[in-house]
């Protein structure tokens, strides 16, 4: 019941259902979307006018100390970048290319380019740090062609420059390891900030409108090389009210933000620090990450920075819901003035749930609530808003203001298909690829499957119902929802289980190759700490936990496309070079199956070898 949270500002929209005589059926919110901005740039122009003193952006400086940047400042900066800019030779043809993480710098950066209509790409710093062979990194640079790049230290992306970019002007902030081979082709950033303002950048900003390529954003990589999606300027500004439509509460009240993820997503980049810049709020640029090793960071920042809405990923929740109940002064911090929590790219264990609804009882007297939703980089990414009183686990909602959903029958499923002013308009350069995206209407094919949670009343909106392209037949002709088990043999396990990737195409029964929660998975055994991934893995007790969850789990499943009767837990942590895993965590099944198929093949050999869980008479 809504008496059970705290009151805020949240709008639930109701539908509009189309049912067509071929058995598709079209979903559109039963409101129209606002008007919205012409660009980004715009909202900071409009802000540095009416609140030039407000903090934009907030980072922690060497000292530890916040350095904080008004909305003026921050114009003022972004004028003189662009300026800059202009003599450079970019464009659509030649953007700018950023490397490093998120950083006031960064965005600055970003913000300039856009003033004046030059795209820029920011790009996950995993291709260029974590990454050998820097295969990804040149995929990107072959498909867009930076003609300039930007990092904050050069040192560390020294190697990845030279190997895929020898040639290319580059701007550092520091650039103290950049040898005399290459400093004439490296600008530091404070000369960007010294350029005179010019009316040329009126100018160039005067031919920017809702067309205008704001960014190029690279799509994971979890089904194959990353695609790079152009957003405009149009599809941001849309977004962002398609957003506020929804959290009614951030046009009431500038947010206070306090957010770690990467701009290189689409829900970082896009979602959340578009929603602080598009409302006029306050974005604290956190360093800290949901690690063991980098949360420390964060509590660090919790204790300073008390947000009003709060956004993570359910690993991130995971992780903050402990180290708040271990730390009651950070709780009572984080809690003292929020208004909504939001989770998005996975679902999120209800066990977390509860503690958080706990957690924000025990320090508020009430639950804040929680909103959810679905979207993809190429949708900007919002499309869909769960309630307050529909939100769980796996429910993703209904349309958001002007957004319509056409839902075609496949497979025994309903493949969602959407339409709206923020969908990309194709992937760049990618002609084949763009044509395949879209169907005869100009729906965008997002893969997905939708569930309505009611058929009888869909204002109740929808439930995920997986990826369809995972989804395959079993040898006797079954179909095996993919996704939906994944997830439900991860929510079984835990919090044993990081990912999981379902097998069985043309087999006569499901197996599933497990990466373990590992961290977990030593708490199960006496000086786990000590023993390797393989030891632990082959410990009686570890194995005991596994064999009687999978057989718990087959007690409740309701046919062969729901039980998995075999299992391996795979030691060797999924490979970035090899596509097995995005610099975000997500799993590329396909990859990973392709590239363990010995693995596979034990799974289904005539007797599972003695690190294979079983099922009884699974053999």
């Amino acid at each position: 019941m809504l008496s059970d949270f705290h009151p805020v500002n949240v709008v639930s929209h109701s539908v509009d259902v189309e049912y067509r005589n071929d058995g598709s059926q079209v979903v559109r919110c039963d409101t129209g979307l606002d008007a919205y901005a012409r660009t980004l740039t715009d909202r900071l122009e409009l802000f540095a006018e009416q609140a030039p003193d407000r903090v934009f952006l907030a980072q922690r400086a060497s000292d530890e100390h916040w350095q904080k940047l008004t909305y003026a400042q921050a114009l003022k900066k972004v004028r003189a970048i662009a300026s800059w800019l202009l003599t450079q030779d970019l464009s659509a043809e030649r953007p700018v290319a950023i490397l490093s993480g998120n950083s006031t710098e960064h965005l600055l950066m970003a913000l300039g380019a856009m003033y004046i209509g030059v795209p820029y790409s920011p790009i996950s710093t995993a291709y260029s740090l974590i990454s050998t062979d820097f295969g990804k990194l040149r995929h990107v640079f072959e498909t867009i062609t930076p003609g300039l790049i930007f990092v904050d230290n050069l040192g560390p992306y020294r190697d990845a420059i030279d190997a895929v970019a020898p040639e290319t002007q580059v701007v550092a902030i520091n650039s103290d390891h950049a040898l005399d081979d290459c400093r004439n082709r490296v600008t530091p950033f404070a000369d960007l900030l010294e350029a005179a303002d010019t009316e040329a950048v009126d100018a160039a900003n005067d031919q920017v409108d809702g067309e205008t390529i704001a960014k190029f954003l690279f799509t994971s990589g979890s089904t194959g090389l990353p695609k790079a999606v152009i957003n405009t300027q149009g599809m941001l500004c849309a977004n962002q009210v398609m957003i506020n439509s929804v959290m009614a509460f951030l046009k009431e009240e500038p947010p206070v933000m306090l957010d770690w993820l990467p701009w290189n997503h689409t829900f970082g980049g896009n979602h959340n620090a578009g929603i602080a810049l598009y409302n006029g709020g306050t974005l604290y640029i956190d360093g800290g990450k949901p690690t063991e090793s980098a949360i420390g960071i964060t509590l660090n920042n919790l204790r300073e920075v008390a947000p009003t809405v709060y956004f993570n990923v359910p690993k991130g929740f995971e992780l903050l819901v402990k180290k708040l109940q271990e730390h009651p002064d950070i709780a009572r911090s984080f809690f003292s003035r929020l208004k909504l929590t939001y989770f998005a790219a996975a679902g999120l264990s209800q066990h977390i749930w509860d503690a958080l609804d706990e957690l924000a009882i025990q320090y508020t007297g009430k639950k804040v609530p929680m909103l959810t939703g679905l979207g993809s980089t190429e949708t900007a990414p919002a499309a869909l808003f769960a309630s307050i009183e529909e939100c769980a686990s796996g429910v993703i909602g209904v349309p958001a203001p002007g957004v319509a959903i056409k839902l075609v029958p496949n497979g025994g499923k309903l493949e969602a298909r959407i339409k709206a002013p923020t969908i990309m308009p194709g992937y760049w350069r990618a002609p084949e690829l763009t044509a395949k995206a879209y169907d005869d209407e100009g729906y965008y094919c997002l893969g997905d499957a939708f569930k309505y949670l009611d058929p009888d009343r869909p204002e109740r909106g929808f439930r995920f119902d997986g990826r369809v392209s995972e989804d395959f037949k079993l040898d006797t002709g079954t179909w095996v929802s993919a996704g939906t088990l994944r997830a439900h043999v991860i929510h079984f396990f835990a919090p044993y289980v990081q990912d999981v990737v379902i097998t069985g195409h043309n087999k006569s029964y499901v197996g599933a190759l497990v990466f373990p929660d590992w961290q977990h998975c030593r708490e199960l055994v006496p000086a786990g700490s000590d023993r390797d991934n393989l030891e632990l893995a082959r410990h009686p007790h570890l194995r005991e936990v596994f064999q009687q969850k999978l057989e718990a789990m087959a007690e409740h499943a309701t046919g062969s496309s729901t039980e998995v009767k075999r299992m391996l837990l795979l030691t060797d942590p999924p490979d970035i070079d090899r596509h097995e895993i995005t610099d975000k965590g997500s799993i590329n099944q396909r990859a990973v199956l392709e590239n363990r198929a010995g693995l596979v093949d034990r799974l289904y050999s005539t007797q599972p070898d003695e690190d294979t869980f079983a099922l009884p008479g699974a053999g």
